[in-house]
């Protein structure tokens, strides 16, 4: 549950088109110890003022000239929605109280008002603002880790399919290449083996640093289990437009780590399928950049090869040690 403190220091915004109203609900929400408090009389910036403050709590009026506070809930739902509409309403008209809840209104504060209405209808509503906002944020956390490997923070297989069906959407209206490079760690269950997995998550971490920082903004680098990663690219005209990029890869893995004060090498085989040339469709392409990673270990290791290459094209290679230090 939020804490007093939380509750507190809220974002509520007061609306009326009342000065003293204004002035008078001001001075309650300050007494009772509230602290990020803000006001305005003017209908037509609460949703622009929401839209750029994100207020917990909107004491809304809703009888007022131009925008009344009905039209006012129309806009802040479209703000919000699928979420809290923070909206509580102020209003001197019994019949106006049910209609403001089937608008949108959480909950309503009678004209004139009683103090301890006032503050006990405040604070329930901002404790479930609140808590609302904790239950949101934990979903959006979920969801993250859903669709990223938690030691590298790179996107997962789950998301790395999503981004290739829409690097492949992209692809196909500009007709033009897009690219999987399916990439394998030569000589990581060798550290693994002799220094532990503690040593072998650290190469991992390094590694993905790596490879992201090879790679253009654009394009997408991902985990997809164990050493082995896959890095999609779009907007390629031809299958040499790959070479350039993967010896870089193998270049940037093949330098040396330091970890707890060792020194440790190991190097990478990447395997690159090509769309729409190898295939269509998002896990044959992915098939098609595997069988390409496989030639490539079978030739020797610590290269690149095409899955063009596995048709009788020579792979492509660095020549570099794959052995620990």
């Amino acid at each position: 549950m939020p804490s007093r403190e939380e509750i507190l220091n809220a974002k509520i915004l007061v609306v009326d088109d009342s000065a003293d109203n204004v002035d008078l609900m001001l001075e309650i929400l300050r007494e009772a110890g509230y602290t990020d408090v803000s006001s305005t009389m003017l209908p037509e910036q609460v949703c622009p003022l929401h839209r750029q403050h994100c207020y917990d709590l909107i004491l809304l009026d809703l009888q007022m000239p131009g925008l009344n506070g009905f039209q006012v809930m129309k806009g802040l739902k479209e703000i919000e929605q699928g979420g809290y509409l923070p909206v509580l309403a102020l209003t001197a008209q019994p019949s106006f109280k049910i209609a403001a809840l089937e608008a949108g209104a959480r909950d309503f504060i009678s004209k004139p008002f009683d103090l301890m209405e006032v503050h006990k209808r405040i604070h329930n509503m901002l404790e479930v603002r609140l808590l609302y906002k904790e239950l949101a944020q934990y979903s959006r956390q979920q969801q993250e880790l859903a669709l990223h490997d938690p030691l590298t923070s790179l996107p997962n297989r789950r998301l790395l399919e999503d981004r290739i069906a829409t690097v492949l959407q992209h692809a196909t209206r500009q007709q033009s290449k897009a690219a999987v490079m399916y990439l394998d760690l030569d000589g990581f269950k060798a550290i693994n083996d002799t220094h532990g997995h503690a040593y072998g998550d650290e190469i991992l971490k390094l590694v993905a640093q790596r490879l992201v920082g090879c790679s253009r903004k654009e394009d997408t680098v991902a985990r997809v289990g164990g050493d082995e990663f896959v890095i999609v690219m779009g907007n390629i005209a031809h299958v040499a437009d790959t070479q350039e990029p993967a010896n870089k890869l193998i270049e940037a893995v093949s330098q040396p780590y330091q970890v707890n004060g060792l020194t440790l090498q190991l190097s990478t085989s990447i395997g690159i399928g090509i769309f729409p040339d190898d295939a269509h469709e998002v896990a044959a392409l992915i098939a098609a950049a595997d069988g390409a990673l496989y030639e490539a270990k079978r030739s020797g290791k610590n290269r690149s090869c095409t899955a063009q290459a596995t048709q009788g094209q020579v792979p492509q290679h660095h020549t570099m040690s794959a052995t620990p230090a």
